[in-house]
């Protein structure tokens, strides 16, 4: 049976931050994950996930001025010491929190740059990265993000994410397969994860072409976490979608899920 963790950076936020682990508990699910959880305490993060029973199973490296515009910083050549600096600050927040995998966002390509050097760029800190979070038991996941809605990203497809990480020739790199954005970029995320699950480690979830909760868009959802079951996959399931209005009013479509968990 599929495994669901609420994203606390887009769902319950009607509520502060450190007010959503609890609504997430409340709502059913057994884990959370976090975009970017750096700007408050991680113990403070760590005494919320305790005090109601929560799992972070995800959070992303930092992403550079994310308020300005950035949206990664891994491809960038000239900002390779500030990308080990958040490798560091990251694995320090995992291990507080128990994170067992985090994401890397490659970033927006600069204009007038080759995308050789930033593919260069790109392949060795995601191997850096994947070495220094093996030796603390974590795994490294890269996200590819549609171009509809972050324009000129470098990483947009599975099949070139998967590239990238042969060519670092890590063991410890996996992909984070987010259904809405390859269902933008024209993937069939059903075939797309039944070919290459041996290397997804954490998938995330957003109808299209909304990015809305489940049943609001095009995506039979209940198929595809029915093929998830059929083949095996035991991952988490991200819920990274933004609620069409409050979020405890949009879980209907997790409702038979948390039945089931329960039973």
């Amino acid at each position: 049976m599929p495994r669901f963790s609420a994203n606390l950076s887009l769902l319950f936020t009607e509520y502060g931050f450190l007010d959503r682990f609890e609504r997430a508990a409340q709502a059913g699910f057994e884990a959370v994950e976090i975009q970017f959880p750096y700007g408050t305490p991680k113990e403070a993060i760590a005494d919320r996930l305790a005090r109601h029973g929560l799992a972070c199973v995800l959070h992303n490296l930092p992403p550079g001025d994310w308020e300005s515009g950035e949206r990664g910083i891994a491809i960038l050549p000239e900002r390779v010491s500030e990308f080990r600096e958040g490798v560091a600050q990251a694995i320090d927040y995992a291990r507080t929190l128990g994170s067992p995998r985090l994401n890397c966002l490659a970033g927006l390509a600069p204009e007038g740059m080759s995308r050789a050097r930033l593919r260069d760029t790109f392949v060795d800190n995601i191997a850096f990265a994947a070495a220094e979070l093996e030796r603390a038991g974590i795994r490294l996941v890269i996200e590819a993000i549609n171009t509809r809605d972050m324009p000129g990203f470098f990483l947009t497809g599975t099949e070139q994410a998967l590239d990238l990480i042969a060519e670092t020739g890590s063991t410890n790199i996996f992909v984070q397969y987010d259904v809405y954005h390859m269902q933008i970029m024209g993937e069939d995320p059903g075939t797309v994860i039944a070919e290459h699950l041996g290397r997804i480690d954490h998938i995330q979830i957003a109808d299209a072409p909304g990015r809305h909760e489940p049943g609001t868009g095009v995506i039979d959802f209940a198929s595809l976490f029915e093929r998830l079951d059929r083949l095996g996959y035991d991952g988490w399931i991200g819920a990274e979608y933004r609620p069409a209005a409050h979020t405890q009013d949009g879980l209907a479509w997790f409702a038979p899920y948390r039945a089931k968990a329960k039973a």
